[in-house]
């Protein structure tokens, strides 16, 4: 569906540069743009490799289990079903944090191994548990202290001040978060949403 989309933008931009005699700015814009393109991504590059090295170090010094323990509290409230000790608590508390650092792109992987761990303690492999559907709901909503990736692609894009997005960011993710949460966890005590009723309904079929 995507394609199609773009695909549209790139046929309406050469239609209407022909009609107006514009057609030679267009494919020099095409050009000048794919460079931009190019030298933002490789920026990103940077970002990323940092980031996952970072994450990797991580995991082999153990750090992930000791962000684990500290965070136990908040982990204990929004995990009731998931072991304090157990890894995917550590991985959980890296993908917030890259997150909120911004580097999105580096949060995926580790998001996918949290997710990997909270399954290994699904004893219904066809159904989401409730420490699942949390976890993608604070994961999607992405909370954000330092938007590092964008701050990047601003950067690339030449832009004068790109830190001037910061505040904006904190407050629309902040505000996201505490949303994603109460909404998860009022839809978790709701009869019809419990897990209960889709393994019987898989049980039948």
């Amino acid at each position: 569906m995507l394609g199609y989309i773009w695909l549209f933008f790139i046929v309406t931009a050469v239609v209407i540069g022909g009609f107006t005699g514009r057609i030679a700015e267009v494919g020099q814009a095409a050009i000048d743009y794919a460079k931009i393109a190019v030298e933002i991504s490789l920026s990103l590059i940077g970002i990323m490799c940092l980031w996952l090295g970072l994450m990797k170090l991580a995991e082999e010094s153990g750090l992930i289990i000791l962000i684990a323990k500290l965070i136990k509290p908040l982990t204990k409230w929004l995990f009731p079903g998931v072991p304090p000790e157990h890894p995917a608590m550590g991985n959980v508390a890296m993908n917030i944090s890259a997150n909120a650092l911004g580097v999105t792109n580096a949060a995926t992987p580790i998001g996918i191994k949290a997710m990997k761990e909270l399954q290994s303690l699904n004893k219904h492999k066809s159904v989401a548990t409730n420490a699942m559907c949390t976890f993608l709901a604070i994961n999607t909503a992405g909370v954000q202290l330092v938007p590092a990736t964008i701050i990047g692609v601003l950067l690339g894009a030449g832009a004068k001040n790109p830190t001037v997005i910061i505040a904006p960011t904190i407050f629309a993710t902040g505000i996201a978060l505490i949303t994603a949460i109460i909404v998860v966890k009022a839809l978790e005590k709701l009869s019809i949403f419990r897990t209960e009723n889709y393994i019987e309904e898989d049980e039948e079929q």
